[in-house]
């Protein structure tokens, strides 16, 4: 196993091993570009020079010329799309040096899936900038990123499919160069938010020229008309002003069909290019052997072996090409005028949406499954020190050592245990301000998380029962809406309430309940809601400033454990330990705060 530093350096390696080859096609470029000038010249001059001699010589000149002249313009888009690849394989492999330096800004962050009323995604500030989306997001694709959010936001609670998920990662994590490949193909190329919702909706739409069978003879008859009028007229049977007359006439006719064909290559033309770097993706998969389940599955999706995917897409993206010359006027006049090429080539494309289109949701589910496990299975190759949990299947069950949160610094983050044996059993946090509590609540829900969704998690060891994670950490009023923020936080209780009631299992996390009320009140209503909790077998953890809560492991001692983050006053100093201790805690620091600062506090 490489250890971070490694890493670091391997990725350190691949960046610069690509400026070299950047580098030197750069320079390719350079020659390639002096070479097609200098052929350009030759051939004009060339011609320039012979055009005494007749249209012979100067004619093999300039086809002499032209030939490698069309070949080097290849040559040379082909450096293009290399130099292309080589500055994203730079570009990602210094994001990842950045991001294993806790820099995760170049990568999206997913604010579009912030969702304040959501179970468990606000609370655990999953979505944002410096968000756990943004620390784990590799996705290349918007199908990736979309499906992404989706696993954090509906987390796994089924045994098989968790532990089917972590031997996909698995499989995928030392696979670097084939996550990297697919990544930067898809970068190069990225589409939009929309291009999946409109790519099907362009898969579900009826034929338009198909259908009628008046457009399907039109291409036959008009290139039947003009080949038997040019036959005539080299036969000297029929005047060839006959033949001009018959083509302006197709020429003509073909107009009453552009405006419609126009319309329909604008709305889907560009969303159908997107299927080009799809096509480069289903590829990747297709020629990439899997063993695990879900790989299998994927590969399933597509085809597998046969490769139909890609190639079935590469024909849809060289019609839409070739669709494209309708652009260039000269050859659109020619082509359309002979055969009414335009509506022949819009009847070939509706021919592949009626033999594919079928099949083009589950491809794209596809790209998203890998996109997403690729992002998933890099998180597990850039910490190397994180370990799969054991998932178990008896209720209830989350024991782990020395567990950290992912986004604090690895040299910085004070680790502390858990340990949830059966149900109902609770863990109460009493302790002072700024000690920990809510970090370590936040802690153990980010890896309870990512054990759910089968991931390494940042602990020494973890095993866990995959309950419904619910939250409750930073209930927020609402304006918009007349709801006070002490209202607001009873609709989440309630609704914990009413999971429970229904025979849902759930892994609760409060932090400070009923802060919206007096002391007394607040008490009251917290001691009757734990002792319901208790009725209705809940697990989970409560943090609170209100000691009294403490007591209610004398109530039920098998069933509550105290638990406590200290702030350790030494004089005149403050300080925190940030560990967790047992008990009830026993120091409380807002006045000794509020003195140091200067408000006045009377004893």
């Amino acid at each position: 196993m490489n250890t971070i530093p490694e890493i670091i350096a391997n990725y350190q390696r691949i960046a610069e091993e690509g400026r070299r080859k950047l580098n030197k096609v750069q320079h390719e470029i350079y020659r390639t570009s002096t070479l097609r000038l200098l052929l350009f010249v030759t051939g004009v001059a060339g011609a320039i020079y012979f055009r005494s001699t007749g249209w012979i010589i100067p004619t093999c000149i300039i086809v002499a010329a032209l030939l490698p002249f069309i070949l080097l313009i290849k040559h040379h888009n082909r450096l293009f799309h290399r130099k292309d690849y080589l500055e994203k394989e730079i570009e990602i492999n210094e994001q990842e040096v950045a991001a294993l330096h806790y820099d995760t800004s170049s990568f999206e962050d997913g604010t579009e899936f912030i969702d304040p009323t959501h179970l468990y995604s606000f609370d655990l500030d999953l979505f944002g900038p410096h968000s756990l989306f943004q620390y784990l997001n590799r996705t290349s694709t918007q199908l990736g990123k979309k499906l992404l959010a989706t696993w954090l936001n509906t987390h796994l609670e089924n045994k098989v499919e968790i532990e089917n998920r972590q031997e996909a990662v698995r499989e995928l994590t030392p696979l670097l160069e084939f996550r990297q490949q697919f990544r930067i193909l898809g970068l190069l190329h990225k589409g939009k938010a929309a291009d999946e919702n409109e790519l099907k909706t362009w898969a579900g739409s009826p034929t338009v020229f198909r259908k009628r069978l008046l457009f399907r003879l039109l291409p036959w008859l008009a290139g039947g008309t003009n080949a038997i009028c040019i036959s005539l007229a080299l036969a000297g049977i029929l005047p060839v002003s006959v033949c001009g007359t018959v083509w302006v006439c197709f020429v003509s006719a073909g107009f009453c069909f552009t405006g419609r064909i126009t319309k329909m290559q604008a709305v889907y033309g560009k969303k159908l290019q997107i299927l080009a770097t799809y096509a480069n993706l289903l590829r990747l998969i297709e020629c990439q052997p899997t063993k695990s389940p879900i790989l299998n599955e994927v590969k399933a999706w597509i085809g597998g072996k046969k490769q139909t995917a890609s190639h079935s897409i590469q024909c849809l993206s060289k019609l839409m090409n070739e669709l494209d010359q309708r652009n260039n006027v000269f050859m659109y006049t020619i082509l359309n005028g002979l055969f009414f090429w335009e509506i022949r080539q819009i009847m070939r494309i509706e021919k592949w949406k009626e033999q594919y289109a079928s099949q083009l949701p589950q491809w794209l589910t596809a790209i998203a499954h890998m996109d997403a496990l690729c992002s998933l299975a890099t998180f597990a190759y850039n910490h190397p020190d994180y370990t799969y949990p054991c998932i178990v299947s008896h209720p209830f069950c989350l024991h782990a050592r020395k567990l950290g949160h992912p986004l604090m610094h690895r040299d910085k983050c004070v680790r502390n245990d858990i340990d949830i044996r059966k149900r109902p059993f609770f863990i109460t946090i009493t302790g002072a301000n700024m000690a920990g509590k809510s970090t370590y609540l936040r802690t153990v829900g980010v890896n309870y998380l990512l054990a759910c969704i089968g991931i390494p998690v940042c602990a020494q060891q973890m095993e866990v029962y995959p309950a419904l994670l619910i939250t409750s950490l930073r209930t927020s009023d609402s304006l918009t809406d007349n709801e006070s923020y002490f209202f607001a936080e009873l609709k989440r209780l309630k609704l914990i309430i009413d999971k429970l009631q229904s025979g849902e299992e759930l892994f609760i996390i409060l932090d400070e309940i009923l802060k919206g009320t007096n002391s007394t009140d607040k008490q009251k209503g917290s001691l009757a809601l734990i002792r319901q909790f208790m009725t209705l077998q809940a697990n989970g953890i409560i943090a609170t400033h209100d000691l009294m809560l403490g007591s209610l492991a004398d109530t039920f001692p098998d069933d509550i454990r105290n638990h406590c983050f200290e702030a350790d006053i030494t004089g005149d100093e403050l300080t925190f330990s940030y560990h967790m201790r047992e008990g009830v805690a026993q120091n409380m620091n807002a006045c000794f705060l509020m003195k140091k600062m200067g408000i006045a506090v009377t004893d």
